[in-house]
């Protein structure tokens, strides 16, 4: 089964430093009918301005992982970690027992613009830490390339919770086969361009939530930017 979002059915706030597209219930937008995809909780379309951000705010027990897509995003957090997240880059900081953090756009002139995702951590009360994976642009062209997963490795940073996350640059004509384990989910988010999968459309800025189906066909329509989770 899959479902598809559209881009305009996500909830939109534009507050002047900040534009967010939500694909899920977050801070004042509640939908009861749509708070969570499996372990996924929150995935968050972020605009931010020059120079501007979010201040220290306290987490825990979540899994947050931080994609740039076009500038820079500078992190600090009371571990005394203080990093910058370019394109290229993907980051996870592990809440766990508790951390606070503040993020800001790392440029006082470019727009950053960044997917923060969560998810339910596999284990209550870790040790909380922050990684910084980078990733060559050129090795997402015209495949489904890993940037997390549960293992982490030089190429993938490590995530606490049985899942994987790929990304993949598909040039108009061009398909991936993908083939995961029985009862699992899958989330799709074409970041640009346009996809079929299983020849069910996927335009920009969409997301889909599939489940009860392991063999998937991902072909661009359009030359396309896309995310693809595995998840329980």
């Amino acid at each position: 089964m899959i479902e598809v979002f559209p881009a305009d059915s996500r909830y939109q706030k534009d507050l002047g430093w900040l534009k967010v597209k939500l694909s899920f219930s977050f801070g004042d937008y509640f939908d009861a009918n749509n708070t969570a995809f499996g372990v996924m909780r929150v995935c968050n379309d972020d605009e931010v301005g020059g120079g501007l951000g979010f201040g220290p705010h306290p987490h825990s027990d979540m899994e947050i992982v931080t994609l740039v897509l076009a500038g820079a995003v500078r992190h600090e957090d009371n571990l005394g970690n203080i990093k910058v997240t370019s394109v290229g880059e993907i980051q996870r900081m592990t809440a766990g027992s508790g951390i606070i953090h503040a993020e800001y756009n790392a440029s006082e002139t470019e727009k950053l613009r960044a997917l923060q995702l969560w998810f339910m951590p596999n284990e209550l009360g870790m040790e909380p830490s922050f990684e910084i994976g980078q990733y060559n642009l050129e090795d997402l062209h015209n495949a489904l390339l890993p940037v997390l997963d549960p293992n982490g490795s030089e190429h993938t940073v490590k995530i606490h919770q049985d899942m994987t996350l790929y990304l993949s640059r598909l040039e108009k004509g061009k398909e991936l086969f993908f083939q995961q384990e029985e009862g699992r989910r899958i989330f799709i988010f074409t970041i640009e361009g346009s996809i079929t999968a299983n020849d069910t459309r996927i335009s920009e800025g969409d997301t889909a939530r599939i489940e009860a189906q392991s063999q998937w066909v991902i072909r661009a329509e359009e030359n396309a930017f896309l995310m693809l989770i595995d998840l329980p």
